[in-house]
């Protein structure tokens, strides 16, 4: 292929992306950056289950208009179920049912959520207090314990944080499991500890959400317990604390989040997503109108879940055309093509420090493993097999040692990519034996320069959010790396090297 050729394919991929790219500035008027943010939400219930019998119900918790939030539009799939909404007890229900159903079946709820205000709730006048019908031995059980709890605390919020530490005990007192027996859901849990509140003369409620993010997927739920002291104020049942953060009321009382009859759950999962500006929505609106078509093949059309996917994915893209630029043009030396880009993604998860460190320890002790290998004189696969037995294992480690000095971080080196590793220290030790440790140890070294700087590259927000919202420019990535494949000059590092021939 002679260079008209390339330049040609170069200048045709290049001008499609860009031309595809002005487009949506300035006809779709999609924005270009970021900075200006909404308060629209958009969050997503993804129902999977597998019918066991017939008929089938199930009957999901969804979120209802508040003081904080409103939900401005929503939407149901559910094939062949149909489907009801409704409140019950202050709840609001969505209610697919079907008389006869097979298989497995997915049910989606999306709702677009604007937020209000994000400020702590304010004094007022105090609620009603709703005391429980409690039996007598129930009543017995409930004096013995409000007057141990008062005893024990100073005022309301100490009160209430007794309360909450006794019930999170496995070895709960007698009278506290007479009120709120053990076994029971969180969200029955709590109300059988609003209704103790209650009837102490503390109006308490349990409340269930979800952190609202920029953009998160696989969101668990969160479980909290209201209670008005001047001001309603939100304790957090796993922290024993002021709940802190953005949070979403999905439902509130004792009721579980899902009731399902006639299937067997297998995923019930929430997601979250900030529109990062109006102009966005705004622009994917006109697109809608203007072209249709083109907006439905967009990856704003997929579900969000791949959404965060595919966020990541074509981000590997800008990672590779550093690789390129850094191993063709400056000369870094690495270990294989795309090792440091896979590296790199893996620093997503541990961050930059903790994972520099996790990889400099397994592939230090996994090189004198390797070492020693050597004068075993095995093959070539069982040797790899043994390398990569020998990650996992040191992987394996390096979590339960971390769990035990209760480092957080440790755990998510799981996410590192074991092959990779393996093949690094293959790779690392043949460079050992051939040209010395010195050039061993500079790809090394290299390699790691190259996952930091694919990491900052890959999770900046700015190139994140350009690269989504316009993928039509990884054809002009994709034109660069087609024109550096050309480049025979000389490399930055060489200049000194062949200083002799210019």
């Amino acid at each position: 292929m002679n260079n008209r050729h390339l330049y040609l394919l170069v200048g045709f991929l290049a001008a499609v992306g860009l031309v595809i790219f002005l487009y949506k500035i300035l006809i779709l008027g999609f924005p270009l950056l970021s900075t200006a943010k909404s308060d629209l939400w958009q969050v997503e219930a993804r129902l999977t289950m597998t019918v066991t019998d017939e008929p089938v119900k199930a009957v999901l918790t969804i979120p209802r208009t508040s003081s904080r939030f409103v939900v401005v539009d929503e939407n149901f799939v559910s094939r062949g179920f149909g489907l009801t909404t409704g409140i019950v007890d202050g709840t609001r229900l969505a209610t697919w049912s079907r008389r006869h159903a097979q298989g497995r079946h997915t049910f989606y709820y999306t709702a677009t959520i604007r937020q209000l205000t994000s400020q702590a709730a304010t004094t007022g006048i105090t609620p009603a207090i709703q005391k429980p019908e409690y039996n007598a031995q129930q009543q017995q059980a409930a004096d013995a314990l409000l007057a141990l709890l008062y005893e024990q605390s100073a005022d309301t919020d100490t009160l209430i944080r007794n309360l909450l530490k006794r019930a999170r005990q496995d070895q709960a007192d007698e009278n506290l499991r007479t009120l709120v027996p053990a076994g029971l859901s969180l969200p029955k849990t709590l109300g059988a500890l609003s209704r103790l509140l209650n009837y102490a003369g503390h109006p308490a409620r349990p409340v269930h959400g979800i952190a609202l993010e920029e953009s998160r997927s696989n969101i668990p739920v969160h479980h909290w317990l209201e209670v008005y002291d001047n001001g309603w104020k939100a304790y957090d049942f796993t922290t024993l604390d002021y709940l802190e953060g953005n949070y979403l009321t999905w439902w509130r009382g004792d009721r579980d989040m899902l009731n399902l009859r006639g299937a067997r759950i297998e995923h019930l999962t929430l997601s979250s997503q900030r529109n990062q500006e109006t102009a966005l929505k705004s622009a994917l609106l006109a697109g809608e109108q203007k072209n249709p078509l083109w907006q439905s093949f967009s990856l704003s059309s997929l579900p969000l879940d791949t959404q965060h996917v595919y966020r990541i994915i074509m981000m590997i893209p800008i990672g590779a055309l550093l690789l390129v630029l850094l191993r063709n043009v400056i000369g870094i030396k690495t270990f294989g093509t795309f090792m440091p880009i896979l590296i790199a993604l893996a620093f997503r998860e541990t961050q930059l420090l903790w994972g520099v460190i996790f990889f400099t320890v397994i592939v230090g002790i996994g090189l004198g493993i390797r070492f020693y290998l050597e004068n075993l004189k095995l093959l070539l696969v069982p040797r790899l097999a043994s390398v990569l037995t020998i990650v996992v294992m040191l992987m394996m480690l390096i979590s339960v040692i971390s769990n035990k000095m209760e480092i957080e971080r440790g755990l998510s080196v799981a996410l590192f990519p074991m092959v990779i590793l393996a093949m690094t220290i293959e790779r690392m030790s043949i460079v050992w034996e051939e040209r010395g440790a010195s050039e061993a140890i500079q790809q090394g070294l290299g390699s790691l320069l190259v996952a930091a700087l694919g990491y900052l590259l890959m999770t900046n927000a700015f190139l994140n959010h350009l690269i989504f919202t316009f993928p039509e420019l990884l054809l002009a990535v994709l034109s660069a790396m087609l024109l550096l494949g050309r480049y025979t000059g000389y490399r930055l590092t060489e200049l000194g090297r062949f200083k002799a021939f210019y």
